[in-house]
């Protein structure tokens, strides 16, 4: 980077307000600012105070203030671009194109794209254009292009981005496509400024299901399986004849030979009882 685009972004650094949350002056500030923003009718519903709320817009506003000091970027552009998708705080695509192209250290990003054949959906007939993208952009002051994985229709068919059910792959695929390699080119080059938060659609389209171990006894299950089946007896409602081994006393249809006596006894019940 050039003496020029160093004093630059110094600078635009020097302009954004800084916050140290530890610093009971500072604090104070910011939390009074998040007040103030919490009264707005500008920013989103989740950092409004309503009845009950004050305390949870504040304390969402108070992160926000720190996210933005972070990335240095406008609270406001902040709290409008910041979603929770899945219980997951997550970016819009397009805050995330703008952060990297207003950041001062690349020029913007740029976009390529190749038509690869068709490729056709999965349990069906249907075939649609494989289109891949590339972003790529340079540094300022280095001629060195840098770009982003190759990202295809066949690559969000395979990953199951394009059959989800409301899927925006479906009826705007290239922007799509624009969208998911910045978010893959700012993941490689510049994760600083995403502060490694997915974006919302990425969010919707890849949900990570947390592995959890859960130890399972095979032997003792089976055996329990055995201890609660072991004495429990199927009784034939049909009234069907069948054959019995040899040895075995049976009752059939036409056998009018009452059943003995219980005597008092208690004998085993059938299972359902």
């Amino acid at each position: 980077m050039s003496t020029q685009n160093q004093q630059l972004a110094k600078q635009e650094q020097s302009m954004t307000p800084t916050f140290d949350l530890f610093n009971p002056v500072t604090f104070d500030l910011a939390q009074r600012m998040a007040n103030m923003y919490s009264r707005s009718d500008l920013v989103p519903k989740q950092y409004q105070a309503s009845q009950g709320n004050e305390q949870k817009a504040v304390a969402n506003i108070m992160i926000a203030l720190e996210t933005a000091q972070r990335i240095g970027a406008s609270p406001l552009m902040v709290m409008q671009n910041m979603y929770i998708v899945y219980g997951q705080p997550a970016w819009s695509s397009k805050f995330l194109i703008a952060t990297v192209n207003s950041c001062g250290r690349y020029n913007s990003l740029k976009y390529k794209f190749d038509k690869l054949g068709e490729v056709t959906l999965p349990g069906t007939q249907t075939k649609v254009d494989n289109w891949q993208c590339i972003a790529y952009t340079t540094e300022k002051g280095n001629d060195e292009i840098m770009e982003s994985i190759p990202v295809s229709i066949d690559m969000a068919i395979k990953e199951g981005w394009y059959t989800k059910n409301g899927s925006k792959w479906q009826t705007m695929p290239k922007l799509m496509l624009q969208y998911r390699t910045a978010t893959f080119w700012t993941r490689a080059y510049a994760p600083e400024l995403s502060m490694g938060l997915k974006t919302d659609d990425e969010v919707y389209d890849i949900v990570d299901v947390p592995y959890e171990e859960i130890p399972v006894n095979v032997e003792e299950k089976v055996n329990q399986e055995i201890k609660n089946h072991a004495n429990s007896e199927t009784l034939n409602m049909g009234g069907s004849s069948k054959s019995a081994p040899s040895g075995e006393n049976t009752q059939g249809e036409g056998d009018q030979t009452p059943p003995p006596a219980n005597n008092g006894q208690s004998g085993r019940q059938p299972s359902f009882l």
